[in-house]
């Protein structure tokens, strides 16, 4: 290899292939062709002087050499990042762009107080916020896609943990049974028992609300009759105002208002954390920093009693 300097973007270039697999993921990821992709790593491979990737199967696979250099790669990401935050943090207001994940009833529980507050504090600081549910968001931050990830974590239903990343508590959020205050066949149910033959609406399976809320009904002696499956909780509230189903909510949804139906108290006064992390190379950057106490601030704002 003798003197040459490597380069950062072509590095770069193998770390994503060791996170993502396929040229073709890599590619999608970064918003380039897969020959470009391709290209710029044969290239890579001419400047180190050894082969980095090997035939496997339809695809390809990292040479112990080129995991080596993907080790360093993380390093240097590290120290770049760091150095950016120093920089950063020397200047009088926070600036630049931030890219935020978050899940939906934190996007609409916390997001929008969030954003005036930043508004208002640091006005020359660009916010990108994108949907993403937790399990996925905490994994795309830890491969640099987001800089902060907004996650939850349910009771008994652990959010992955990632090396590399912090987790900075936020607040914690009241699980409820939310039933309609109009419907006749609602006005008896003062308990989670009470809705075993009624229509059910959750989440998709998978989601780790979904998981909760039938453990929470099995363990009340019941399977849910689970007619309405969908991942926007305002289609939820919807469902439940109207009559059509019952539903476990957590009362971030209805954050400062008067809650939208009526709330039975579940066993053990079930609580989600919601928690915020960040890489711990840039944890300490103004943007960071600046968005985490925006949304302390949303947080600590006052909730009505149902």
């Amino acid at each position: 290899m003798g003197c040459r300097v490597l380069d950062l973007r072509r590095l770069r270039l193998l770390r994503e292939l060791a996170l993502r697999g396929t040229l073709a993921k890599v590619a999608d990821a970064l918003h380039q062709s897969p020959s470009s992709v391709s290209q710029q790593l044969t290239q890579l491979e001419r400047e180190v002087g050894v082969p980095l990737l090997m035939k496997a199967g339809r695809g390809v696979r990292l040479t112990p050499q080129a995991e080596i250099l993907v080790r360093h790669t993380e390093d240097l990401l590290d120290g770049l990042e760091r150095a950016e935050g120093e920089v950063a943090a020397s200047l009088a207001n926070p600036a630049g762009s931030i890219h935020v994940a978050v899940f939906q009833s934190a996007a609409l529980g916390l997001l929008p107080s969030a954003l005036g507050f930043l508004r208002a504090e640091h006005p020359q600081l660009r916010v990108r916020v994108v949907q993403r549910e937790p399990e996925t968001a905490l994994a795309e931050t830890w491969a640099r896609d987001f800089d902060l990830v907004v996650a939850e974590e349910y009771p008994h239903h652990a959010a992955p943990r990632h090396s590399g990343l912090d987790r900075v508590p936020l607040t914690t959020d009241t699980l409820w049974l939310a039933v309609s205050a109009t419907a006749d066949e609602h006005q008896a149910i003062t308990r989670i028992e009470d809705a075993a033959s009624l229509p059910w609406v959750m989440e998709p399976i998978g989601a780790a609300s979904r998981h909760f809320a039938e453990q929470t009904c099995r363990r009340a002696g019941f399977e849910p009759d689970v007619r309405f499956e969908t991942a926007d909780l305002q289609a939820h509230l919807q469902l439940v105002q109207s009559g059509h189903a019952v539903a476990l909510l957590p009362d971030i949804l209805w954050k400062g208002l008067p809650a939208p139906a009526r709330l039975c108290a579940l066993p053990g006064d079930p609580q989600r954390s919601i928690f915020t992390s960040a890489r711990l190379s840039s944890a300490s950057s103004p943007g960071v920093a600046s968005c985490r106490r925006a949304l302390a601030h949303a947080a600590q704002a006052p909730r009505l009693n149902p």
